[in-house]
């Protein structure tokens, strides 16, 4: 006798989302109901499925197997069934996007409401925050998807990279810079061990950003910067760059304005780009509806016409 369908189904989405939990908000149904399906399934086919590593559910071989058996049949079910629906329907429904701090607060409100304009019947949850939360709230199935900041260095995959379809879609440039008078003051034909003895101003503490600066330009990096001012916020280091309380590491694009009428000057030594990729990131084998890829082509059509943020994939 086949296993009940409906527990084949569930099965199909603990293995994607890797925790009963992640599969029970996929689904819209309890925890404890998953967990229910999958014994009971286990119980009809008298083997393990997975093994709970981490707080993680690893597939068996068993679970692997049966995977590759449902695996198609279930995605192109879901996906026949949900183009019956949708092929004649407008945008409509809430999406949960998240994205980084201040390129979310500068871009998304402006595009969201444009989109809405558009298609009134859309609602949004927008979460902002660093990429290793962002990535935790799409691997817990809580984002649809997020754009999220993919400088390795700052990367935080949960699951690793291949659980995730990730899209690049813009890259920015971080300069080093500082205010017009303080260049003139103490930058002005520095070399590398002049600069490394001026003043800093960091994000969290970290002089990560600081240092792949340098190697990039210079090959080589410090192992420590005189740091006057560290902020968990990238506005209170752009004011105090401004103010002249020392260097810091900026997005370009937030700054073009300032960097225009030189209130903020960029220190370049040479034509090398330090850039960090902005992806849309979410879970590989997640079903798109019409309302998500709408509003993900809405947003490429929206920030090309930012002249200063470099759209990829045109």
């Amino acid at each position: 006798m086949l296993p009940d369908f409906n527990r084949l189904r569930i099965f199909y989405h603990i293995f994607n989302q890797q925790s009963s939990t992640g599969a029970a908000k996929v689904l819209h149904i309890t925890q404890s109901g998953v967990s229910q399906h999958l014994k009971k399934l286990e119980d009809e086919m008298q083997v393990s499925l997975f093994t709970r590593v981490n707080r993680r559910l690893v597939p068996t071989s068993a679970g692997q197997k049966l995977y590759n058996i449902v695996s198609g049949f279930v995605e192109e079910l879901e996906v026949g069934v949900r183009h019956i629906n949708e092929t004649d329907e407008a945008p409509s429904g809430n999406l949960r996007i998240g994205a980084p701090s201040e390129f979310g607060k500068t871009y998304l409100p402006r595009i969201m409401a444009s989109f809405h304009r558009k298609y009134p019947k859309v609602s949004f949850h927008l979460e902002l925050s660093d990429p290793t939360e962002l990535f935790r709230l799409v691997s817990e199935g809580e984002l649809d998807f997020a754009y999220i900041d993919i400088l390795p260095i700052l990367m935080d995959t949960p699951g690793g990279r291949a659980t995730y379809t990730i899209e690049p879609i813009v890259k920015e440039e971080f300069v080093l810079a500082c205010s017009g008078r303080y260049y003139e003051e103490h930058v002005a034909g520095a070399g590398y061990d002049e600069l490394t003895r001026l003043q800093y101003i960091g994000y969290k503490d970290d002089i990560a950003l600081f240092s792949s600066w340098f190697k990039r330009h210079y090959g080589a990096a410090p192992s420590s910067l005189d740091m006057t001012l560290v902020a968990d916020n990238t506005g209170a280091i752009i004011a105090a760059v401004e103010e002249g309380m020392g260097i810091g590491i900026i997005v370009s694009h937030l700054v073009s304005d300032q960097i225009s009428d030189q209130s903020i000057v960029p220190i370049r030594v040479s034509d090398k780009k330090l850039e960090n990729t902005i992806a849309c990131v979410q879970f590989k084998n997640k079903t798109e509806t019409v309302t998500e890829s709408a509003f993900k082509e809405h947003m490429r059509a929206e920030l090309a016409e930012v002249s200063a943020l470099r759209l990829l994939g045109e």
